[in-house]
């Protein structure tokens, strides 16, 4: 048994579907359903005794205390945050309790029960927590891509919100020896994503015959990464990674922003083409985002060295997958979009 924290959001819905797609080892999943979280994301499970979800807050002690009592599981992934930037922009306080506060709360309540195992229970235990790039802050031109000992300079309070985990958790490991794993990952992209995030903002402002607002100049560069191939590296790392150890996992795909919207308009032209010219006439360029960082590129070559992962999807090839699959799922937009009107943003 594992427990998943956030495992109804974008990321952690996608771990949790192919956690089951590849194993027969049941999930608990925790969620608090905030706006990001869709259990239409997790239709497919309705049926599957694999799969428990239960409604409530990493932060909720006494919930958390119970699920350990009663599944003992032998790992926890903590996908559970606060994740947009502009909202953390507009407000940070969601972001300080999710990503801070309720995450010193879920580790002391982990710690807790970890303590009271027996020997051979405490040594096989694993706590994953998922983080990002963001962390590192940002790299010029040029400049060499984020490692694992890069120093942390985060530049917007989402990013330090998610430092200020990423300390906890490490500190929880050298002060308690709570066997923690902590990744930091790159732009994902893919299935399930709610659609403030750029790409699938993109697919549905197109759809609707919308501008394709693009922050500044668009030329803020990116990895991205697929998010199978994201949680493909989180199933090696918590199967072979060395507690207290990070780990960067990346897709080794640079790319400006405003080149990623013109790849996803070539491909919608292909597949669903606009009533007159090209999607890409429709692209505007806006007021720029505060505190925009410029660039982010991860060298993930110490997973691929200790953990032999390395990306399967480039990037050509999981744009295409991605717009194909908002194409063909687009009664799940649809309905998102609906119950969320008037909340549409960009990464």
């Amino acid at each position: 048994m594992i427990l998943v924290t956030g495992g109804a959001g974008f990321i952690g819905s996608n771990f949790v579907l192919g956690w089951l797609a590849h194993s027969d080892e049941p999930v608990v999943n925790l969620d608090k359903l905030t706006y990001a979280g869709n259990l239409a994301n997790l239709a497919s499970l309705a049926n599957d005794p694999r799969h428990l979800f239960v409604h409530g807050d990493i932060g909720d002690s006494a919930l958390v205390a119970s699920l350990l009592a009663r599944h003992q599981p032998r790992a926890i992934l903590n996908f559970a945050a606060e994740t947009h930037v502009d909202r953390a922009i507009a407000g940070a306080g969601n972001f300080i309790a999710t990503n801070v506060d309720a995450t010193f709360a879920l580790l002391e309540t982990v710690r807790a029960w970890w303590q009271a195992q027996d020997d051979a229970a405490r040594a096989r235990f694993r706590f994953l927590h998922v983080s990002t790039d963001e962390v590192y802050g940002t790299l010029q031109p040029g400049e060499a891509a984020f490692s694992e000992t890069t120093p942390y300079a985060p530049n917007n309070p989402y990013a330090a919100s998610k430092a200020a985990s990423d300390h906890l958790v490490r500190a929880w490991h050298r002060t308690y020896g709570l066997p923690t794993l902590t990744t930091n990952c790159s732009n994902n992209y893919g299935p399930y994503q709610f659609p403030e995030k750029l790409i699938p903002h993109m697919i549905a402002q197109a759809r609707a015959g919308q501008p394709l607002p693009v922050y500044g100049d668009g030329q803020q560069v990116r990895d991205w990464l697929f998010v199978t191939d994201h949680c493909a590296a989180l199933r090696r790392v918590l199967e072979a990674g060395r507690p207290g150890a990070t780990y960067n996992i990346g897709g080794s795909d640079e790319m400006a922003n405003l080149d990623v919207v013109r790849t996803v308009c070539g491909i919608l032209d292909e597949l669903a083409p606009a009533a007159q010219g090209s999607h890409a006439d429709r692209i505007e360029h806006v007021t720029d985002r505060l505190g925009h960082d410029r660039r982010y590129a991860i060298d993930a070559g110490k997973i691929a060295r200790e953990l032999g992962w390395t990306p399967a999807e480039s990037f050509a090839s999981g744009i295409r997958k991605t717009v194909e699959w908002y194409l063909a799922h687009a009664d799940w937009l649809d309905a998102l979009q609906a119950s969320h009107a008037g909340q549409g943003e960009r990464s």
